[in-house]
């Protein structure tokens, strides 16, 4: 069944857009959501093939291009000496779910563990405008990231990733998921909302996702955020997408206001996993 994501629908769609030179897009990040990075990333979420020669070859092409001065995956000229960290947390992501050798990422990993910040998470803004404090967008992109390349069977710092990866989730939880730790108010409405694909911003059901993905045992702190998201649940026992992020993409895989297949399938599992349905 994996194996037709390649041949069949919106997996087919997105391979066969891929350029001759293994981009696809315009380059790496060029333009937005149709560049090779989220390309790559929105692959990894359809659960392609981990063997895909397709994408393991444009991997590598984006490596062999080369890396910025702290070891990450440059956007380009502006970031050739401090690469994004939010960029490089989920290009571990894709890069470790397609079995990219360990030691090709060592130096992906260490910009990423140069970036945590005192409060446990991390902020991609901290070497632009000088954040002193973690965003949830960024912290969510990096678990995701550091939680695939432990799930992959690295071992490279593991212990060092581990208690990024607890100090993280811990950053998430403190805030309810998705509100403030000083006021308790929520931080950003659009949290709430559930878009998919979910690009590089944050909202609950992307955090209450992972969770589920990494195993992590029920905590009292998730409550608010499950109980609005079982709220959503239509009569229908479907999920709808709220809102869509305008740019480019290959294909509109399901449309804004209507019942989502691809919400639906991440509120049911973490229900499941959490006990809850």
């Amino acid at each position: 069944m994996q194996d037709r994501i390649a041949t069949e629908g919106w997996g087919k769609q997105f391979l066969f857009a891929r350029k001759s030179k293994g981009h696809w897009g315009d380059r790496f990040y060029q333009p937005k959501w149709i560049s090779t990075h989220y390309t790559l990333l929105d692959l990894r979420n359809f659960s392609l093939n981990r063997n895909n020669e397709i994408v393991q070859e444009s991997i590598n092409t984006v490596l062999a291009a080369g890396k910025a001065e702290d070891g990450g995956i440059p956007l380009g000229p502006s970031t050739l000496v401090h690469s994004d960290v939010c960029v490089n947390g989920m290009f571990l992501n894709y890069a470790s779910y397609f079995k990219t050798p360990q030691k090709k990422l060592h130096s992906i990993v260490d910009s990423i563990l140069h970036e945590i910040m005192p409060d446990g998470g991390f902020n991609c803004r901290t070497t632009r405008s000088g954040a002193k404090h973690s965003s949830l967008h960024s912290t969510i992109s990096v678990l995701e990231g550091l939680q695939e390349f432990i799930k992959s069977g690295h071992s490279y710092r593991k212990k060092d990733v581990l208690y990024a990866i607890k100090s993280a989730e811990e950053f998430i939880l403190v805030h309810r998921l998705f509100l403030s730790d000083r006021t308790g108010k929520i931080i950003s409405k659009s949290f709430l909302t559930m878009p998919y694909p979910s690009r590089w911003k944050y909202d609950i059901l992307r955090a209450l996702d992972y969770f589920q993905y990494a195993a992590v045992k029920w905590d009292a702190r998730m409550t608010e955020a499950l109980a609005i998201l079982q709220e959503k649940q239509s009569s229908k026992r479907t999920w709808k997408v709220n809102t869509a992020h305008p740019g480019q993409v290959h294909v509109v895989m399901e449309k804004a206001g209507s019942p989502s297949r691809w919400n639906t399938l991440r509120a049911m599992r973490v229900l499941k996993h959490f006990g809850k349905y």
